[in-house]
């Protein structure tokens, strides 16, 4: 035998064990869950191991218990504990057809109990992001003023059941909030939808203030009293969850604050009082309370009042224009 015939050989018994076909599974999932509410999986895969982390409705993206692929079938658990510390797993079982995944939850108690019925849902593969985009060669349309300073007009509530503590007074867009067990608050989007843009407008924290503004009404950008406090993803400017500012630039509770965001190609920037703080990062996918997990659909600016005070002014919208 020849030393080419030789090394072809060797070569062609060798690629088999030398290339690992990537899972079918392995991404970032954007998922449609029970009830309609937006939810996030992503799967990653390292030496042949698993790992998952997932986003449930409201909250954050947290990491998942366990996750295994058996056959054509991925397996994902995730414990939770309620109020009086009790524990419920809950199992994730999907199969794969094409960019779409078929799922199924079921729970069980720390006794093996199942508890409650089994509900399905579906997922479809987020595709890879683009590259970083160049800020400096986005082309914007004309500016559109979000408040006008006299009422809610182009502004309604996202459940017309809730309770509105949405008003404008001098000027400002005001959240009051009152704590009762009979009261929710409701969140307020624009009537108009939007796809890329830049965003500007200045915002006023109340004592123990937790609120965001929604782009697109995927991406919250959280806004909160968190003067002093060390760097988070939960805290004042982060992407929440997902992305942790790199300085720390707000201002004392009670002063006014701006806040210069811009979303291309599922990268964001946010300048908070002319810091930037995150630098054209990518976004992985929608965040905890998200209208919809599909991060290609046109939305509105909504904002969180459901928890505490806050107050808006001067808000402006410049759009992208596509080339």
């Amino acid at each position: 035998m020849s030393r080419h015939l030789l090394l072809t050989a060797v070569l062609g018994l060798a690629l088999p064990s030398a290339i690992h076909a990537e899972s079918v599974f392995t991404g970032r999932w954007a998922l449609t869950l029970p009830g309609g509410r937006a939810g996030w999986l992503g799967v990653e895969e390292k030496d042949g191991s698993f790992t998952s982390s997932i986003l449930w409705g409201g909250g954050s993206v947290v990491p998942t218990t366990s996750t295994q692929v058996k056959g054509d079938t991925l397996i994902v658990t995730r414990e939770q504990k309620n109020k009086e510390g009790k524990v419920t797993t809950e199992t994730l079982t999907a199969r794969a057809e094409g960019d779409l995944l078929n799922l199924t939850t079921s729970r069980k108690n720390a006794a093996g109990k199942e508890v409650g019925k089994a509900e399905s849902f579906s997922g479809k593969r987020i595709p890879a992001l683009p590259a970083r985009p160049d800020l400096s060669k986005v082309k914007f349309g004309a500016p559109v003023q979000l408040l006008n300073g006299r009422d809610l007009a182009g502004w309604r509530l996202m459940d017309e059941k809730a309770d509105n503590g949405w008003s404008v007074v001098d000027g400002i867009l005001q959240n009051r909030v009152v704590k009762a067990k009979d009261k929710h608050f409701g969140n307020l989007r624009t009537e108009a939808e939007f796809e890329d843009f830049n965003l500007k407008t200045e915002v006023r924290t109340q004592e123990g203030s937790n609120s965001g503004i929604y782009l697109r009404g995927i991406y919250e950008v959280q806004v909160m009293e968190s003067f002093g406090k060390p760097l988070d993803s939960h805290h004042m400017g982060a992407l929440y969850s997902r992305i942790t500012p790199s300085v720390a630039a707000e201002k004392p509770v009670g002063e006014w604050q701006t806040l210069d965001i811009t979303l291309v190609d599922r990268h964001l920037t946010v300048i908070l009082n002319g810091k930037t703080i995150i630098d054209n990062q990518p976004v992985l996918g929608c965040t905890g309370g998200a209208m919809t997990s599909d991060e290609f659909k046109p939305g509105p600016i909504y904002l969180q009042g459901d928890h505490t005070n806050v107050d808006y002014r001067n808000m402006v919208l410049t759009p992208v224009v596509k080339q």
